[in-house]
């Protein structure tokens, strides 16, 4: 992988989890990382996990980049302005977003528990609101404000982290509507952006170890599974490619995208890229 060294990005939703582990991977690049979240105290946080948004930057900064955490909550527009602002103010720049923030797993019983419900006329339709406040409508608010700077200078990157779920009818129906909405945006922004030479891509990490995931170990099988920081070195990769435009539009899976820029995870293993099947 090539280097991010001077290159800015921002990785909404970072205090723990897939978010924490993009911004290691781009911090271990180099680059400069802006980590939002709400979390700036251990166990002050919406789920029973640990993590921070100062703990990511730090790891960020140990790792080679500069972390810089900032609080943030994606559901308040002017919060998110704020940030924008003073990205601007501070860097001048900024080269590559990645929308990660998500809303709706607090349903989830502290992270050791699947939801329970059978059917999605049993489930609260505050999920829904949750789902797309805090992931579909986060995702493009801070794109709608990242465009102008990375138009300006004529580069960029988005990144929608998505799931296998937008692509499968038994994963919920507020889970797969909002994925499949964050690849169609992926999709459309693309499009409009293609012009002005940013690229904007859905990208689907497989079974990651985040701290939830680990929690539950019991219900899953980790043999394949990916570390959060493998994530992070997928959007790494992606931003150090001089011909990204080429991808554009697409859906990735971070496996793939390891086997094709000859990237392993953090412990030295491959993992194999799943399929929407085997999700």
């Amino acid at each position: 992988m090539g280097t991010l060294t001077g290159k800015v990005a921002l990785v909404t939703g970072a205090s723990r989890g897939v978010g924490r582990g993009i911004a290691q991977g781009l911090g271990e690049a180099g680059a400069v990382v802006y980590v939002t979240g709400r979390t700036t105290e251990e166990g002050h946080a919406a789920v029973t996990l640990p993590g921070t948004i100062h703990q990511t930057a730090e790891e960020v900064s140990q790792l080679g980049g500069v972390g810089i955490a900032v609080r943030c909550d994606h559901t308040r527009d002017e919060e998110v302005e704020r940030l924008f602002q003073r990205i601007a103010a501070e860097q001048g720049r900024l080269d590559i977003l990645v929308n990660n923030v998500w809303g709706g797993y607090e349903f989830f019983n502290d992270g050791t528990e699947f939801w329970t419900e059978k059917g999605f006329w049993t489930a609260p339709l505050s999920r829904w609101d949750k789902s797309f406040q805090a992931g579909v409508r986060a995702h493009y608010v801070a794109a709608v404000m990242a465009a102008p700077m990375m138009i300006a200078q004529g580069s960029g990157l988005i990144v929608n982290v998505s799931f296998f779920a937008a692509q499968r009818d038994d994963r919920g129906v507020i889970y797969g509507v909002a994925k499949a909405a964050d690849d169609r945006m992926a999709a459309c922004m693309a499009h409009e952006l293609r012009e002005h030479q940013v690229a904007v891509v859905s990208l689907y990490p497989g079974l990651v170890r985040t701290e939830g995931v680990l929690k539950a170990a019991d219900f899953f099988d980790l043999s394949n599974s990916e570390s959060p920081q493998f994530i992070g070195r997928a959007v790494a990769a992606l931003a150090t490619d001089a011909h990204i435009m080429a991808k554009s539009g697409q859906i990735l899976v971070a496996a793939a995208v390891a086997q094709e820029y000859g990237f392993s995870d953090v412990d030295g293993k491959q993992p194999r890229p799943l399929s929407v099947a085997e999700i």
